[in-house]
Protein backbone atom coordinates (compact mmCIF):
# COMPACT_ATOMS: atom_id res chain seq x y z
CA UNK A 1 0.00 0.00 0.00
CA UNK A 2 1.10 3.57 -0.69
CA UNK A 3 2.20 5.31 2.49
CA UNK A 4 4.19 8.33 1.31
CA UNK A 5 2.92 11.81 2.05
CA UNK A 6 2.46 12.66 -1.62
CA UNK A 7 -0.07 9.86 -2.14
CA UNK A 8 -1.35 8.70 1.27
CA UNK A 9 -3.10 5.34 1.48
CA UNK A 10 -6.00 7.01 3.31
CA UNK A 11 -6.99 9.09 0.26
CA UNK A 12 -10.26 7.83 -1.29
CA UNK A 13 -8.73 8.40 -4.72
CA UNK A 14 -5.10 8.96 -5.66
CA UNK A 15 -4.09 9.66 -9.25
CA UNK A 16 -0.38 9.29 -9.98
CA UNK A 17 0.96 11.03 -13.12
CA UNK A 18 -1.93 9.82 -15.28
CA UNK A 19 -2.05 10.48 -19.01
CA UNK A 20 -4.94 9.39 -21.25
CA UNK A 21 -4.86 9.59 -25.04
CA UNK A 22 -7.37 8.86 -27.77
CA UNK A 23 -5.82 7.96 -31.13
CA UNK A 24 -2.45 9.16 -29.78
CA UNK A 25 -3.87 12.56 -28.94
CA UNK A 26 -3.64 13.38 -25.21
CA UNK A 27 -6.98 14.02 -23.52
CA UNK A 28 -5.50 14.21 -20.04
CA UNK A 29 -1.86 14.97 -19.43
CA UNK A 30 0.22 14.11 -16.37
CA UNK A 31 -2.60 14.36 -13.80
CA UNK A 32 -1.52 14.06 -10.17
CA UNK A 33 -4.26 14.37 -7.56
CA UNK A 34 -5.37 13.16 -4.13
CA UNK A 35 -9.07 13.38 -3.28
CA UNK A 36 -9.81 14.56 0.27
CA UNK A 37 -11.87 12.39 2.61
CA UNK A 38 -15.40 13.39 3.58
CA UNK A 39 -15.69 16.21 1.05
CA UNK A 40 -17.85 17.11 -1.95
CA UNK A 41 -15.56 17.85 -4.88
CA UNK A 42 -16.66 19.51 -8.14
CA UNK A 43 -14.72 18.59 -11.27
CA UNK A 44 -14.91 21.74 -13.38
CA UNK A 45 -13.58 22.73 -16.80
CA UNK A 46 -14.61 23.60 -20.37
CA UNK A 47 -16.08 21.11 -22.82
CA UNK A 48 -13.43 18.68 -23.96
CA UNK A 49 -11.28 19.29 -20.89
CA UNK A 50 -11.25 15.60 -19.96
CA UNK A 51 -13.60 15.70 -16.96
CA UNK A 52 -15.57 12.56 -17.83
CA UNK A 53 -12.40 10.87 -19.04
CA UNK A 54 -10.81 11.45 -15.63
CA UNK A 55 -13.55 9.43 -13.95
CA UNK A 56 -13.68 6.74 -16.64
CA UNK A 57 -9.92 6.24 -16.65
CA UNK A 58 -9.87 5.98 -12.86
CA UNK A 59 -12.57 3.29 -13.06
CA UNK A 60 -10.71 1.47 -15.86
CA UNK A 61 -13.53 2.13 -18.32
CA UNK A 62 -11.04 3.70 -20.73
CA UNK A 63 -7.33 2.80 -20.94
CA UNK A 64 -4.56 4.97 -19.54
CA UNK A 65 -1.47 5.75 -21.60
CA UNK A 66 0.55 6.00 -18.40
CA UNK A 67 0.22 6.52 -14.67
CA UNK A 68 -1.45 4.74 -11.81
CA UNK A 69 -4.70 5.13 -9.89
CA UNK A 70 -5.44 3.87 -6.39
CA UNK A 71 -8.57 3.85 -4.25
CA UNK A 72 -7.96 3.83 -0.50
CA UNK A 73 -4.37 2.81 -1.24
CA UNK A 74 -5.31 -0.18 -3.39
CA UNK A 75 -6.08 -0.99 -7.00
CA UNK A 76 -9.68 -0.44 -8.06
CA UNK A 77 -10.52 -4.11 -8.49
CA UNK A 78 -9.54 -4.84 -4.90
CA UNK A 79 -11.93 -2.25 -3.44
CA UNK A 80 -14.55 -1.73 -6.15
CA UNK A 81 -17.32 -2.44 -3.66
CA UNK A 82 -16.35 0.78 -1.87
CA UNK A 83 -16.77 2.87 -5.03
CA UNK A 84 -20.12 3.96 -6.49
CA UNK A 85 -20.49 5.32 -10.03
CA UNK A 86 -23.25 7.42 -11.58
CA UNK A 87 -22.69 7.65 -15.37
CA UNK A 88 -23.96 10.30 -17.77
CA UNK A 89 -27.59 9.75 -18.73
CA UNK A 90 -26.64 9.87 -22.41
CA UNK A 91 -24.46 6.77 -22.01
CA UNK A 92 -27.35 4.58 -20.82
CA UNK A 93 -29.72 2.51 -22.98
CA UNK A 94 -33.01 3.68 -21.52
CA UNK A 95 -35.00 1.34 -23.77
CA UNK A 96 -33.63 -1.73 -21.98
CA UNK A 97 -36.71 -3.60 -20.61
CA UNK A 98 -36.24 -3.22 -16.85
CA UNK A 99 -38.07 -1.30 -14.19
CA UNK A 100 -36.64 1.17 -11.68
CA UNK A 101 -36.25 -1.42 -8.93
CA UNK A 102 -34.37 -3.76 -11.28
CA UNK A 103 -31.90 -0.99 -12.10
CA UNK A 104 -31.13 -0.41 -8.44
CA UNK A 105 -30.79 -4.15 -7.77
CA UNK A 106 -28.18 -4.32 -10.54
CA UNK A 107 -25.97 -2.16 -8.37
CA UNK A 108 -26.03 -4.90 -5.71
CA UNK A 109 -24.95 -7.82 -7.88
CA UNK A 110 -21.42 -7.84 -6.47
CA UNK A 111 -22.92 -8.44 -3.03
CA UNK A 112 -25.62 -10.82 -4.23
CA UNK A 113 -23.39 -12.80 -6.57
CA UNK A 114 -23.88 -13.17 -10.32
CA UNK A 115 -26.56 -15.69 -11.40
CA UNK A 116 -27.82 -16.02 -7.84
CA UNK A 117 -31.44 -15.24 -6.91
CA UNK A 118 -32.22 -11.78 -5.56
CA UNK A 119 -33.48 -12.30 -2.03
CA UNK A 120 -36.06 -10.20 -0.23
CA UNK A 121 -33.28 -8.55 1.80
CA UNK A 122 -31.67 -7.06 -1.29
CA UNK A 123 -34.96 -5.98 -2.82
CA UNK A 124 -35.79 -4.16 0.40
CA UNK A 125 -32.37 -2.52 0.34
CA UNK A 126 -32.96 -1.38 -3.25
CA UNK A 127 -36.42 -0.09 -2.40
CA UNK A 128 -35.00 1.86 0.53
CA UNK A 129 -32.55 3.54 -1.85
CA UNK A 130 -35.42 4.47 -4.18
CA UNK A 131 -37.26 5.89 -1.17
CA UNK A 132 -34.21 7.98 -0.34
CA UNK A 133 -34.35 9.67 -3.76
CA UNK A 134 -38.14 10.01 -3.77
CA UNK A 135 -38.75 7.27 -6.35
CA UNK A 136 -40.26 4.43 -4.31
CA UNK A 137 -43.67 4.94 -5.94
CA UNK A 138 -42.06 4.32 -9.34
CA UNK A 139 -40.33 1.06 -8.42
CA UNK A 140 -42.27 -1.01 -10.97
CA UNK A 141 -42.26 1.64 -13.71
CA UNK A 142 -40.21 0.87 -16.82
CA UNK A 143 -37.20 3.16 -16.97
CA UNK A 144 -38.10 4.20 -20.51
CA UNK A 145 -41.33 5.68 -19.14
CA UNK A 146 -39.56 7.93 -16.64
CA UNK A 147 -38.60 11.55 -17.18
CA UNK A 148 -34.95 12.55 -17.41
CA UNK A 149 -34.90 13.74 -13.82
CA UNK A 150 -36.57 10.54 -12.61
CA UNK A 151 -34.08 8.41 -14.53
CA UNK A 152 -31.22 10.29 -12.93
CA UNK A 153 -32.71 9.71 -9.48
CA UNK A 154 -32.92 5.98 -10.18
CA UNK A 155 -29.25 5.83 -11.12
CA UNK A 156 -28.39 7.80 -8.02
CA UNK A 157 -30.40 5.27 -5.99
CA UNK A 158 -28.42 2.45 -7.58
CA UNK A 159 -25.19 4.04 -6.38
CA UNK A 160 -26.61 4.72 -2.92
CA UNK A 161 -27.69 1.09 -2.55
CA UNK A 162 -24.05 0.06 -2.86
CA UNK A 163 -23.34 1.94 0.40
CA UNK A 164 -19.99 3.01 -1.00
CA UNK A 165 -17.36 5.18 0.65
CA UNK A 166 -16.54 7.09 -2.55
CA UNK A 167 -18.93 8.21 -5.26
CA UNK A 168 -17.91 9.30 -8.75
CA UNK A 169 -20.72 11.10 -10.58
CA UNK A 170 -20.59 12.20 -14.21
CA UNK A 171 -22.84 15.25 -14.71
CA UNK A 172 -25.68 14.17 -12.39
CA UNK A 173 -27.28 17.63 -12.65
CA UNK A 174 -27.40 17.70 -16.47
CA UNK A 175 -30.93 18.05 -17.85
CA UNK A 176 -32.75 17.60 -14.56
CA UNK A 177 -35.53 19.74 -13.10
CA UNK A 178 -35.03 22.04 -10.13
CA UNK A 179 -36.56 19.63 -7.60
CA UNK A 180 -34.30 16.79 -8.73
CA UNK A 181 -31.27 19.08 -8.54
CA UNK A 182 -32.09 19.99 -4.95
CA UNK A 183 -32.73 16.34 -4.11
CA UNK A 184 -29.28 15.43 -5.44
CA UNK A 185 -27.67 18.24 -3.43
CA UNK A 186 -29.42 17.05 -0.27
CA UNK A 187 -28.21 13.49 -0.80
CA UNK A 188 -24.66 14.66 -1.50
CA UNK A 189 -24.63 16.57 1.77
CA UNK A 190 -25.97 13.57 3.65
CA UNK A 191 -23.20 11.43 2.18
CA UNK A 192 -20.59 13.97 3.21
CA UNK A 193 -22.01 14.24 6.71
CA UNK A 194 -21.72 10.46 6.98
CA UNK A 195 -18.01 10.71 6.12
CA UNK A 196 -18.29 9.72 2.45
CA UNK A 197 -16.57 11.46 -0.46
CA UNK A 198 -18.08 12.45 -3.82
CA UNK A 199 -16.35 13.68 -6.95
CA UNK A 200 -18.88 15.24 -9.31
CA UNK A 201 -18.45 16.49 -12.86
CA UNK A 202 -20.27 19.82 -12.81
CA UNK A 203 -20.87 22.57 -15.39
CA UNK A 204 -22.74 25.33 -13.60
CA UNK A 205 -20.09 27.70 -12.24
CA UNK A 206 -22.71 29.74 -10.42
CA UNK A 207 -23.59 26.86 -8.07
CA UNK A 208 -20.12 25.42 -7.45
CA UNK A 209 -19.51 27.41 -4.27
CA UNK A 210 -23.01 26.61 -2.94
CA UNK A 211 -22.97 22.87 -3.62
CA UNK A 212 -19.37 21.80 -3.05
CA UNK A 213 -16.54 21.98 -0.51
CA UNK A 214 -13.64 21.54 -2.94
CA UNK A 215 -13.04 22.02 -6.63
CA UNK A 216 -10.76 20.36 -9.17
CA UNK A 217 -10.13 22.69 -12.13
CA UNK A 218 -9.23 20.78 -15.25
CA UNK A 219 -8.30 21.58 -18.82
CA UNK A 220 -6.20 18.76 -20.25
CA UNK A 221 -3.91 19.35 -17.29
CA UNK A 222 -4.80 19.87 -13.64
CA UNK A 223 -4.98 23.64 -13.22
CA UNK A 224 -5.67 23.73 -9.49
CA UNK A 225 -7.39 21.69 -6.78
CA UNK A 226 -8.40 22.34 -3.20
CA UNK A 227 -10.98 24.07 -1.00
CA UNK A 228 -13.43 26.41 -2.73
CA UNK A 229 -12.25 29.40 -0.67
CA UNK A 230 -8.65 28.94 -1.86
CA UNK A 231 -8.95 27.57 -5.38
CA UNK A 232 -12.22 28.81 -6.91
CA UNK A 233 -10.82 32.21 -7.84
CA UNK A 234 -11.25 34.41 -10.88
CA UNK A 235 -7.59 33.94 -11.84
CA UNK A 236 -7.79 30.14 -11.67
CA UNK A 237 -11.01 30.16 -13.68
CA UNK A 238 -9.37 32.27 -16.36
CA UNK A 239 -6.45 29.85 -16.43
CA UNK A 240 -8.94 26.99 -16.81
CA UNK A 241 -11.19 28.52 -19.45
CA UNK A 242 -8.66 30.68 -21.25
CA UNK A 243 -10.58 33.86 -20.52
CA UNK A 244 -13.15 32.95 -23.16
CA UNK A 245 -16.15 32.44 -20.94
CA UNK A 246 -18.41 35.46 -20.50
CA UNK A 247 -19.82 34.01 -17.30
CA UNK A 248 -16.44 34.38 -15.58
CA UNK A 249 -16.98 38.06 -14.83
CA UNK A 250 -20.40 37.33 -13.36
CA UNK A 251 -18.98 34.58 -11.17
CA UNK A 252 -16.18 36.90 -10.15
CA UNK A 253 -18.65 39.54 -9.01
CA UNK A 254 -20.45 36.90 -6.93
CA UNK A 255 -17.14 36.03 -5.27
CA UNK A 256 -16.64 39.65 -4.28
CA UNK A 257 -20.01 39.86 -2.59
CA UNK A 258 -20.03 36.42 -0.95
Amino acid sequence: METDQEHPSTAPLSIHDMTVAYHRRPVLWDIDYNAPSGRLVAIVGPNGAGKSTLIKAALELVPKASGRVQFFGQDYRAVRGRVGYVPQRESVDWDFPVNALDVVVMGLYRKIGWFRPVTRRYREQALAALEQVGMADYATRQISQLSGGQQQRVFLARALAQQADLYLMDEPFAGVDASTEQAIVTILRQLRDAGRTALVVHHDLETVADYFDDVLLLNLRLVAAGPISEVFTRENLRRTYGGKLALLDQVGEQMKTS
